[in-house]
C-alpha cells in the first residue's frame, strides 16, 4: 500500500515537471469542452464524442514503447500509461492531448478497471465565472451515468493565477505556485470544482489542471489555461414583460442583470399559439426589449431570454423564468392617452368577436357608452385595425371615481367590455411672481389643483434664465433647471429664487410628468423688477384738524425700489372696518392727504399702500394702522335736556327735587362732556352751583315757593351757552289745564296718549309725558312734546303681564303744572281681543245688519208715506182738514 501511494505521488511530480517544461496550454472555451482518458492500444476502440477529432499525436512508437500486457489473472497490478486528450466540438483545432510515457498508473485487475481499460473514460467540463467576479467554477460530468463507478472517483482542481495577460504569462516554475481545490462529487454523475478569487480581475489569466483518482487509477489532464473575462457567465435577465405597445406591437422587456461589466447581446425565445398559427421563433438582439409585429387578439404568448458578452468570448446566461401573456379579444393601442386641453388624439383598434377579427370598416366608435363618434373621425388603417380621431379636446370632467373617458371600439351595436382611456388635463397653469419689498428673492406660486384629477403625477417648475428682459414669445428650452417648490396650506406650491438678477428673463413653466407621459404647460416669462411689491409705507399719521375738521393721513414712502410710486389711502370709523372709503393719490411725491369727514368727533382708522407709478409690479400690503384722537372742537352748542321728579315725605314736612337727563350725543357736545354743573335759583334771589362730574342725576332740597335749575355741560373749550331752565313752583303745581288724558296700548311696543287741553292765563311751553312700570321701582321714563301736540305714540317694550301708570305734565313758563295720570288697559284684555277670532266674525255680521236695517227702515218709511197721504182726506173736500200742516207731520213723523 505505502508502494502505491509512493507511485501515485511520483507519476503527479512528474506530470507537474511536464506541464512546466511544456509551453502549449489548452484555451478553456466558454462553453462545453471534453477530458477523454483511455490507454494508448485503445485508440481506434475508444467512442470519441460526434465533431472531435481523433489525436494523431498517439504515434505508433508511443503506442509500442507503452504497450504493456495486461493480464487480468494476475494477481498483481500492471503498470499502464493512460492518455487523457482536451477538446471540444466547437473548436476545429486537433485536440490536446499529455502522451509522456512516464506517467503510468497502476491497473487493479478488477471489474472497473478492465471496463475502464477497454472503453476508456470522459469528462464533459465547462468552466465559468459567477457574475460577483469572486468564484471560478468548473463542472464535471462523467460519462458513466446513473453507475456506481463515478461515486469512487475524487477530483481535485490546481490552479495558479498571473495579472499577466494570457499571451504574455511567464510559465510556472515551482510546483509550489499552485494551489489546490477539492472537488465536490457528492453528485451522482458530476462533480463540481469552486476556485475562489477574491482579488481576481477580469484580465487575469489561469493555469489550472485536474487530478481524478479512484484510489487505484490516477488520471490528470493537460495543462489548461483560461482568461477570466472569457468565461464570465452573466445571470438571467430579470423583470421580464409583455405589453401592447401604442402603434399594436407586442413588446417583450427586461432588465439586464445586475453587475454587468461589458455590454451583453440577448437571445429571446419566444412562441405564439393563436386560432390561426402556432409558431416559436428565436432572435438575437442587443437591447433589452424585442417588438413583436402582426399581434392578433385571443393570442397566447410564452418568452424566455438570456444574456451573453457582445463582444469578444463569453457564457450564456441560464434563461430566465418564463413568461406568459394573453392578448385581449380587443386591441386598443394606444390603450391610454394622455393629452392636454385642445389638441387631438388617435386610437386604434382590432375587434375579435367570436374568434373572427371584424374588418376595419364595420367598426363603430362610441365615447363613454353615452356618445357615438361621428363616422367622419374613422378611418380605416387596413382589413383588420381602425382608427379614430378626436379634435380640439375638453378637460376630461371626473365621474366617480373615474378620472378619464372611456373610448369604445364596438360593432355595429354591440360594444365589447374592454376600453381606451383619455386623459384630457387643462395645463394652463397660471404661474405667479412676486419680489420682495428688499428685492433680494423671488417666489413664485401655482395651484396645486390643476391636475389633482390625475392620479399618479408629479409636476415639477422648470426654468432657464436669460440674460436680459423676456422675449416676446416665450418657449421652454431644453437646458432647463427644476425648481424646488414645496405644497403651502392655502393650496398653493412656493418656491422661492435667490438671489435674483433683477433685470433678466425668467422662463418658467410645469412640467407634469406621469407613467402615461409628460406633458408642459405654456410657458411664461417674469423679469423681477417687473414684479416687485413695494413695503408699506412706513410712519403713518392720522389726525381730525381743530380748525378745519378734515381728517388728515401723512406717511413716509418706502426707499425701495428707487421707482416712482403711487399711493391709496383707506379710512373709516374705528369699529366700522367694512365701511372703508378709498382714497387715490397719484402724485410721486405725495406724504399726506386730507379728506372731508362728517363725523369729526369718531374715532377714525387710517391706512396706506403704494405701487409703482406706471402700473408694474403689486401693490404694497397695507402699513399698519394710524388711529385719530377725539378732541373738543367747539364749546357745547346746548347743555342737556333734563326733568326732576318731586318727592315728599308722608307727613309733608319736606320735600326733595331728583333732577335727571340724558347726555349729550356728539353731534351736541363738540366732541366730548367732561362735566355737568347745576345752577340754582331762588325766589329769594339765592344762586349757587353745583359741580356733578358725569353724574347724570342729582338730588336737591326744595324748601322755598319757587326754585329754578339749569344743567349746563363743559367740555375742554367751555360751557354749553344755550341750556334749558326748569321751575318748581308749589303755586303752578296746583294748576290744572288738562281736561283729559286717555292712553290706549295698539301692541306690545306701541302706547298712543291723547289729552284735551283748557285754556289758562298762562304761557304753556311743552308737555313732559312721564311713563312707569308699576311693578318696579325708579324704572321712570319721560319725554319733552311741543306744546301744540294733542296725541301722542310712544315706543317702548311693554310687558303684557304687566300694568303701566302714565303722567302728562304741562309745563308753563312759571313752572311746572298739576299733572294728570292714567293707567293703560291691561295687556291681556287687549291681547285677548286682538286674538279672539269671533271678533273678526261677529263685526262683519253686525255691520251687514245694520246696513240691512237701514234700507228696510227706509223702504218703510217710503211705503208709510204712500199709504198716509193716502188716507189723508182731501181739503177741498173735507171742511176739518181745512187749515191743517200735513207736511209738518210728515217730517214728524
Amino acid at each position: 500500500m505505502f508502494f502505491l501511494k509512493f507511485l501515485v505521488a511520483s507519476l503527479q511530480w512528474d506530470f507537474i515537471r511536464m506541464i512546466i517544461a511544456d509551453d502549449t496550454a489548452y484555451q478553456i472555451p466558454p462553453w462545453n469542452f471534453t477530458l477523454s482518458c483511455f490507454l494508448p492500444n485503445k485508440t481506434d476502440e475508444f467512442h470519441w464524442p460526434s465533431g472531435a477529432p481523433k489525436t494523431s499525436s498517439v504515434s505508433d512508437e508511443d503506442h509500442q514503447s507503452t504497450d504493456t500486457s495486461f493480464n487480468l489473472h494476475d494477481s498483481h497490478p500492471s503498470t499502464e500509461s493512460f492518455y487523457c486528450c482536451l477538446w471540444s466540438e466547437h473548436d476545429k483545432n486537433p485536440s490536446m492531448c499529455a502522451n509522456s510515457t512516464e506517467r503510468k498508473t497502476f491497473v487493479s485487475p478488477t471489474a472497473h478497471s478492465l471496463a475502464w481499460t477497454q472503453r476508456g473514460v470522459s469528462w464533459s467540463i465547462q468552466c465559468w465565472v459567477k457574475m460577483d467576479l469572486k468564484i471560478l467554477i468548473c463542472d464535471l460530468e462523467s460519462s458513466f451515468k446513473n453507475s456506481a463507478e463515478t461515486l469512487k472517483f475524487q477530483a481535485h482542481l490546481s490552479y495558479v493565477l498571473s495579472e499577466a495577460s494570457q499571451e504574455d504569462s511567464p510559465m510556472v516554475s515551482q510546483k509550489g505556485d499552485f494551489q489546490v481545490v477539492q472537488c465536490n462529487c457528492s453528485r451522482s454523475e458530476d462533480c463540481e470544482c469552486q476556485v475562489p478569487m477574491p482579488i481576481a480581475k477580469l484580465s487575469s489569466t489561469s493555469l489550472m489542471y485536474l487530478e481524478i483518482t479512484n484510489g487505484v487509477l490516477f488520471l490528470q489532464s493537460p495543462l489548461m489555461s483560461v482568461k477570466l473575462i472569457n468565461i464570465v457567465k452573466p445571470d438571467p435577465p430579470l423583470r421580464l414583460l409583455m405589453e401592447i405597445t401604442d402603434d399594436g406591437k407586442l413588446k417583450i422587456s427586461w432588465s439586464s442583470p445586475p453587475l454587468t461589466p461589458y455590454q451583453l447581446q440577448y437571445e429571446v425565445k419566444y412562441s405564439v399559439k393563436s386560432t390561426e398559427t402556432r409558431a416559436q421563433i428565436a432572435e438575437i438582439v442587443l437591447d433589452t426589449f424585442l417588438l413583436v409585429g402582426n399581434v392578433l387578439p385571443g393570442s397566447s404568448y410564452t418568452a424566455q431570454v438570456r444574456g451573453k458578452r457582445l463582444d469578444g468570448p463569453g457564457a450564456w446566461s441560464d434563461w430566465s423564468t418564463p413568461s406568459n401573456f394573453t392578448t385581449p379579444e380587443v386591441i386598443y393601442f394606444p390603450p391610454k392617452i394622455l393629452t392636454s386641453v385642445g389638441s387631438n388624439a388617435s386610437f386604434y383598434c382590432i375587434y375579435k368577436h367570436r374568434n373572427t377579427i371584424v374588418p376595419s370598416k364595420n367598426v363603430f366608435w362610441w365615447l363613454n357608452l353615452a356618445e357615438k363618434i361621428p363616422p367622419s373621425h374613422y378611418d380605416v388603417m387596413n382589413a383588420h385595425v381602425s382608427r379614430v380621431t378626436l379634435l380640439n379636446m375638453n378637460a376630461t370632467k371626473p365621474r366617480g371615481k373615474y378620472a378619464y373617458d372611456a373610448v369604445y371600439c364596438c360593432q355595429e351595436n354591440e360594444c365589447h367590455h374592454r376600453y381606451a382611456e383619455l386623459y384630457v388635463i387643462d395645463v394652463n397653469i397660471n404661474i405667479s411672481c412676486e419680489t420682495d419689498g428688499y428685492l433680494t428673492k423671488m417666489t413664485c406660486r401655482w395651484p396645486a389643483n390643476t391636475v389633482a384629477s390625475l392620479a399618479g403625477s408629479m409636476l415639477q417648475l422648470r426654468y432657464f434664465r436669460s440674460s436680459l428682459y423676456c422675449s416676446d414669445f416665450p418657449t421652454t428650452h431644453h437646458a432647463s433647471d427644476p425648481k424646488d417648490c414645496h405644497l403651502q396650506m392655502d393650496g398653493f406650491y412656493e418656491c422661492t429664487f435667490q438671489p435674483i438678477f433683477l433685470l433678466s428673463g425668467y422662463t418658467m413653466w410645469i412640467h407634469i410628468s406621469h407613467s402615461l407621459g409628460s406633458l408642459e404647460s405654456p410657458p411664461t416669462c417674469v423679469v423681477p423688477d417687473s414684479v416687485v411689491k413695494p413695503l408699506p409705507p412706513s410712519r403713518v399719521n392720522a389726525e381730525v384738524m381743530a380748525k378745519t375738521g378734515l381728517l388728515n393721513v401723512s406717511w413716509r414712502k418706502p426707499d425701495l425700489p428707487e421707482n416712482k410710486l403711487q399711493f391709496q389711502i383707506r379710512y373709516a370709523v374705528n369699529d366700522h372696518g367694512e365701511l372703508w372709503k378709498l382714497h387715490q393719490a397719484y402724485g410721486s411725491e405725495s406724504t399726506s392727504a386730507s379728506f372731508q369727514v362728517l363725523d369729526f368727533c369718531s374715532v377714525y382708522i387710517a391706512q396706506v399702500r403704494c405701487k409703482r407709478l406706471d402700473g408694474l409690479g403689486y401693490w404694497s400690503n397695507w402699513s399698519n394702522p394710524a388711529y385719530t384722537v377725539v378732541m373738543d372742537i367747539k364749546a357745547p352748542t346746548r347743555g342737556p335736556e333734563f326733568w326732576g321728579i318731586v318727592h315728599e315725605d308722608p307727613m309733608g314736612k319736606e320735600r326733595n327735587i331728583t333732577l335727571f337727563w340724558k347726555p349729550l350725543g356728539k353731534n351736541h357736545s363738540l366732541c366730548s362732556v367732561r362735566r355737568y354743573i347745576v345752577k340754582h335759583y331762588t325766589e329769594s334771589n339765592k344762586t349757587w352751583a353745583e359741580d356733578t362730574g358725569n353724574a347724570t342725576k342729582v338730588t336737591f332740597p326744595w324748601t322755598e315757593l319757587a326754585h329754578t335749575v339749569t344743567v349746563v355741560a363743559v367740555n375742554s373749550i367751555g360751557p354749553s351757552i344755550v341750556n334749558f331752565n326748569l321751575t318748581f313752583s308749589w303755586h303752578m303745581s296746583t294748576v290744572n289745564s288738562v281736561q283729559s288724558l286717555s292712553v290706549h296700548a295698539v301692541n306690545s311696543s306701541c302706547v298712543v296718549l291723547s289729552w284735551i287741553i283748557e285754556p289758562t292765563e298762562y304761557t304753556l311751553m311743552y308737555f313732559v309725558i312721564e311713563w312707569k312700570n308699576l311693578d318696579e321701582e325708579n324704572g321712570i321714563k319721560w319725554i319733552r312734546v311741543s306744546s301744540n301736540v294733542k296725541k301722542y305714540y310712544i315706543r317702548d317694550h311693554f310687558i303684557p303681564i304687566e300694568k303701566y301708570q302714565f303722567s302728562l305734565y304741562p309745563v308753563f313758563l312759571e313752572g311746572v303744572g298739576k299733572p294728570v295720570m292714567t293707567n293703560t288697559i291691561p295687556r291681556e284684555d287687549t291681547m285677548k281681543q286682538e286674538n279672539d277670532p269671533g271678533l273678526y266674525v261677529i263685526i262683519p255680521i253686525v255691520i251687514s245688519s245694520s246696513v240691512l236695517l237701514l234700507g228696510t227702515l227706509l223702504i218703510s218709511h217710503q211705503r208709510m208715506k204712500k199709504l198716509f197721504w193716502e188716507d189723508v182726506p182731501n181739503p177741498k173736500n173735507c171742511s176739518w182738514a181745512q187749515g191743517v200742516n200735513f207736511h209738518k207731520r210728515v217730517d214728524v213723523l
